[in-house]
């Protein structure tokens, strides 16, 4: 009898296993993902209307309109390319925090840029490298890959089936915000596993080459940005080290340049 339980509940196991596998974007990485995309989308949107309550949106003209615009181009190819794209509904908001340089993408295509990054942006190209690697993270639904990990400890699925039913209190909302990259105290940016920072960057430079934004500028940028202050080394962190990345980045621009040279305006 014990024996027996043994294999249903391996059984069990994997065909979770079996019905969650899908693979990421641009690097065909193998994931395991076990929330659907209709209940990712849903708990998007209810993070989004937590964001818009606690921050305040910026009404900069230029800055919105340069948020607007790049992104506008980067939800175009997103939604063209990919599948997991096509509906959402794209809108973008500037958030007015000038000391946080960060920028996220929920689930469903709201898309935040804390107006603190333009420290370190000078042209389109540059913003839209942000925007594309935030964005990247939704297409390969890192959020969701970290949902998963917390259903296979037991606790994910609770969480989440108490959310989908409104019933969620602000610790389990707090759990549900941080899988998609947002603290527990708005405006502080939780980071994603270093493999899906890479892999973000990845998709993100296919995704601004095809929106025509040179992935030339992906290095200025994070050289701009790893100059701005000291950066723990990388076994402490789960970012990459900046020198890591400009070196991944730059061996990818063989790759993304023909794209680019296509598409450019």
């Amino acid at each position: 009898m014990k024996r027996q339980f043994k294999q249903i509940i391996l059984g069990a196991i994997l065909a979770l296993l079996f019905i969650g596998c899908s693979k990421a974007p641009v690097t065909g990485r193998s994931q395991l993902i076990m929330v659907s995309p209709q209940q990712e989308m849903a708990l998007g949107f209810e993070s989004a209307k937590e964001v818009l309550k606690k921050e305040k949106v910026s009404q900069d003209p230029q800055q919105n309109g340069m948020v607007k615009r790049v992104g506008e181009r980067i939800a175009k190819v997103a939604t063209a390319n990919y599948p997991i794209a096509k509906n959402f509904t794209w809108e973008f908001f500037v958030i007015d925090n000038s000391k946080e340089a960060n920028a996220f993408c929920l689930p469903g295509g709201k898309v935040f840029v804390y107006n603190g990054i333009f420290k370190y942006i000078s042209n389109d190209d540059e913003l839209a490298t942000v925007m594309s690697h935030e964005i990247g993270h939704a297409l390969a639904r890192h959020g969701a890959e970290r949902m998963s990990r917390g259903q296979l400890q037991q606790t994910g699925a609770e969480i989440l089936n108490a959310v989908m039913q409104g019933r969620g209190n602000p610790q389990n909302t707090a759990m549900v915000m941080q899988a998609f990259g947002i603290g527990t105290q708005l405006g502080v940016m939780l980071p994603h596993s270093r493999v899906q920072e890479y892999e973000a960057d990845a998709i993100g430079l296919v995704l601004m080459a095809k929106a025509g934004y040179n992935p030339q500028s992906a290095i200025t940028f994070w050289e701009k940005f790893a100059k701005a202050g000291q950066t723990p080394p990388e076994y402490l962190s789960t970012h990459p080290a900046p020198t890591n990345r400009i070196a991944k980045l730059k061996a990818m621009l063989p790759q993304v340049m023909p794209i680019y040279q296509a598409n450019k305006r």
